[in-house]
């Protein structure tokens, strides 16, 4: 049951109706129940290793107001990151094994990496005393399989949600009306624009040997904006969900595309991954040797050292295949570079000319895009799996047959084979796709330079047009339903569910 699909739209209306209704003691276990049921219409055979790492959670985390403190704070980070590993690399060691050996395929648990990092969250987070052991058995597991954010994050902090569980939560019109708004952004940057777009991107990566170079361009364009704008949308889907129930989830994109450097673009894209890799392995490698025995020339790893770490262990967790880790090695290259030139012209200023800010988000956009293709190939099948030499043969291609009229020849070909066979509804689909694209980098550039980055919901009520606003939304999402009335676009629980 999909975020963006009418079944959720049911499920969502139906929950939040009987649960502002319940008394307050009854709400924290009905949400539960509830959540425990998402999860297990969508993968049954693996409810029982969730509620497993719930409990497994909690006791550890009781453990914690003992005299084994670290005893169960190790157990309990090692212990969540060996089922994480085993999950998601054990098809990695099935392959390496010497002839005759075989281990039977595993399914990779929906949603497994976003619980399991909450759960680090929490018992590091304890353990230190930034917040206090949860003593509801209910709560604490309410709080790693929360149906909004158990398929696909955003990644929750304890000392800010847990809270929330215990408050009484009852109807609120204001709050009503800002999920609502939020849920109509995320479904029209879902529905209306990353599925749409999916279309034409994925025949292009499907069958990359056979374009030109404006086609491949187009390619690794259309693949990062498919996955920004999915990844986002469903992120505030899942907010939307959260404040129609009363609870506030943190914001996980402010506009990245329009950052002038990756430091930057690494503050606004995933940010609720991005901050728990800062807290809980890049702080905690930078002070690593403070602690240690000696306290004498090597007091902590050098920066630069940890950025790198972080980023390689960022591709490694996205996938143990080449092209992840190539991916995760590009963002580590490009941010220690960053970080050396800042070190040698000095930090850039805040303030800087338009035409030279355009610019350096023209740069960061372009290396973004090329990483990103190592990222798609790694996604794979397309439709046979592909490498890391698959991802190098796509960026040398895009310099190569730079015909503008291949470019269209082939651009309808491609919609020919895999949307409509008729010209007009090709047409059509370009027009559409166009003119979602501008609307969706309007109201990003809105959100963006207008408000600040105030949250996407709160940007667009402050819109003196905002009734229009809303009403382009609304034709833009319905518009997208019809598109994918065959099946085309369609993405589940989300092109991040995998990981």
């Amino acid at each position: 049951m999909s975020l963006q699909s009418f079944a959720y739209f049911g499920f969502l209306a139906l929950t939040a109706l009987l649960y502002l209704h319940l008394p307050r003691r009854l709400q924290p276990p009905f949400l539960l129940a509830v959540s425990w049921l998402f999860y297990a219409a969508a993968m049954p055979a693996m409810l029982p290793l969730l509620l497993a790492l719930c409990a497994f959670t909690y006791g550890c985390g009781r453990g914690l107001e003992g005299a084994h403190k670290k005893a169960f704070l190790r157990l309990g980070v090692i212990g969540s990151l060996a089922v994480l590993a085993f999950f998601k690399y054990v098809n990695l060691l099935a392959r390496l094994l010497p002839w005759g050996l075989r281990l039977p395929a595993v399914a990779l648990p929906l949603g497994i990496s976003f619980y399991t990092f909450a759960a680090i969250s929490y018992l590091v987070d304890a353990a230190r005393g930034d917040c206090p052991v949860e003593h509801s058995f209910v709560r604490c597991a309410l709080f790693l399989s929360l149906f909004a954010t158990v398929t696909q994050g955003p990644i929750c902090r304890a000392g800010r949600l847990l809270p929330q569980f215990g408050a009484e939560h009852r109807f609120d019109a204001a709050r009503c009306t800002r999920a609502l708004r939020l849920f109509a952004l995320g479904l029209f940057k879902t529905v209306a624009v990353s599925d749409v777009l999916g279309v034409l991107v994925d025949n292009i990566f499907a069958h990359y040997a056979a374009y030109g170079g404006l086609t491949l361009l187009l390619g690794a364009v259309g693949y990062t904006l498919q996955l920004y704008f999915n990844f986002s949308g469903y992120s505030e889907l899942a907010r939307a969900s959260g404040l129609l129930l009363g609870l506030e989830l943190p914001e996980n994109f402010k506009t990245p595309l329009f950052s002038t450097n990756f430091s930057e673009l690494w503050s606004r894209w995933h940010i609720s991954f991005s901050s728990w890799l800062q807290d809980y392995l890049f702080t905690p490698l930078v002070w690593a040797d403070l602690e240690g025995p000696t306290h004498g020339k090597l007091r902590r790893l050098p920066p630069l050292l940890c950025i790198f770490v972080v980023f390689f262990v960022s591709g490694f967790w996205h996938g143990s295949t080449l092209p992840f880790i190539v991916w995760g090695l590009l963002q580590a290259v490009y941010r220690v570079g960053e970080e050396l030139l800042h070190r040698r012209f000095g930090k850039p200023k805040k303030r800087i000319p338009a035409l030279r800010a355009w610019g350096k988000r023209c740069v960061v956009f372009v290396l973004w895009c090329i990483g990103m293709v190592f990222f798609r190939i790694g996604m794979g099948p397309n439709p046979a799996p592909l490498g890391a030499a698959d991802a190098v043969r796509f960026l040398c291609g895009c310099v190569r047959a730079l015909s503008p009229v291949r470019f269209a020849g082939e651009v309808y070909a491609a919609l020919y084979a895999d949307f409509y066979a008729h010209g007009l509804m090709i047409a059509l689909y370009l027009a559409f796709l166009c003119a979602a694209l501008i609307f969706a980098f309007w109201l990003d550039c809105r959100r963006c330079f207008a408000y600040k980055n105030q949250p996407a919901e709160l940007a667009l009520a402050a819109e003196k047009h905002r009734m229009l606003l809303y009403w382009l939304l609304v034709a833009f999402i319905l518009v997208g339903f019809i598109l994918q009335s065959g099946g085309f676009g369609a993405s589940g629980f989300g092109m991040y569910a995998g990981f």
